[in-house]
């Protein structure tokens, strides 16, 4: 609805004839000021138009002030008197107003607050029924998105508290905003990953994987999908599959995590890996590390996590008592000496190598 529809009723109404003050002794008497905010007869506020004090009814204006983007006027240097308030927007026809406030009293030496108020009744009266009508509608639609915009408000405080609840591995907490919060708004995808990571967190494996999986199905089924949110949450099965037995699940899931954002290819596998040497499972640990050196030579925790699911395989010599690695595993953590030679597991890697007896190299040479 375009509130201008409701300009006409005012402009046809019969101009009144204001009661001038009297000008005896006025050019002694200090200039009066006036401020105020222009809204609409929703309460909307109008931001454009101007503010004219006029003597005669509104056929000549005294005094103009224009109205700010906010709806808000000031006028000053204005003489002491009565004055008709008069409101016209940038396209009221020539010699129509859209609203007039009668006696408006300028007093020497003070800044009157005299607001335009299009919501008061004596405007209301003037309006035809089809426009009153028009008015209570768009204030119950504008009442209805309030209340919305007051729901969401309230939902992105919590999300914002369950991410940091999850971060402190205050799973509970972060738990107990997000079922209250799916139950207000169970369209929202990002509520319900977040629930995903708390039941992780609590190791409740059955909620958190249909958490993600309902997050995956909103988000998929939006008219903007989000390949990262989806992404993640198929890594969260993942991770919750690793942890509650299901390694071949699990490494489907990352799969298809890293096949929704190939952007994060590298960042999924690794943290594969990562899970899978959380739960002990050395082969799968091995094959997610292999999977995230081909998406990224370049970083060293993968090849340390080969090695370490390597050595689980290792020997101890009869004669020697060394340990006696397996193919590959030197190669491994060679590389992740190579690339991280003051890394976080450099001195683990270098005794694990010299119990070997293999040597230790300052740079990377793959075998021939």
């Amino acid at each position: 609805m375009k509130l201008r529809t409701l300009l006409p009723i005012a402009g046809a109404a019969v101009l009144s004839i204001a009661l001038a003050g009297s000008t005896v002794g006025m050019a002694q008497e200090a200039p009066g000021k006036i401020h105020g905010h222009v809204t609409d007869p929703t309460g909307v506020p109008k931001g454009a138009g101007t503010i004219s004090l006029s003597t005669d009814g509104g056929h000549t204006s005294k005094y103009s002030f224009p109205v700010s983007a906010s709806g808000d006027f000031t006028g000053d240097g204005i003489a002491p008197g009565n004055y008709s308030m008069i409101l016209r927007l940038p396209d009221t026809p020539e010699g129509k107003f859209v609203d007039m406030i009668e006696n408006v009293k300028i007093t020497a030496g003070e800044d009157l607050h005299q607001d335009d108020d299009m919501s008061r009744q004596a405007y209301i009266d003037k309006m035809t029924p089809d426009q009153k009508k028009q008015v209570e509608e768009f204030k119950k639609k504008n009442a209805e998105v309030m209340k919305s915009n007051a729901v969401i408000k309230t939902l992105n405080a919590d999300l914002s508290d369950a991410r940091a609840a999850n971060h402190d591995k205050k799973y509970d907490v972060a738990e107990t905003l997000m079922l209250k919060d799916t139950g207000l708004k169970p369209d929202g995808e990002l509520l319900w990953y977040e629930l995903g990571m708390a039941e992780t967190g609590l190791k409740k494996w059955d909620d958190a994987s249909n958490a993600f999986k309902k997050a995956i199905d909103l988000s998929s089924a939006s008219k903007k999908p989000s390949p990262d949110l989806i992404a993640g949450a198929h890594a969260g099965i993942g991770e919750v599959d690793a942890r509650n037995n299901k390694p071949a699940d699990a490494a489907t899931e990352y799969d298809l995590a890293a096949k929704t954002n190939p952007t994060k290819t590298a960042f999924y596998y690794s943290n594969e890996a990562v899970i899978f040497s959380q739960v002990g499972n050395m082969d799968a640990q091995g094959s997610a590390a292999d999977k995230a050196i081909t998406a990224d030579p370049k970083n060293p925790l993968p090849y340390y996590l080969k090695g370490q699911a390597l050595i689980s395989k290792a020997t101890v010599d009869d004669k020697t008592k060394k340990i006696v690695l397996p193919p590959g595993c030197a190669d491994a953590y060679q590389k992740y000496l190579d690339l991280a030679p003051d890394g976080q597991f450099a001195n683990d890697v270098k005794g694990i190598l010299a119990q070997s007896q293999a040597t230790i190299e300052t740079k990377y040479k793959a075998k021939k």
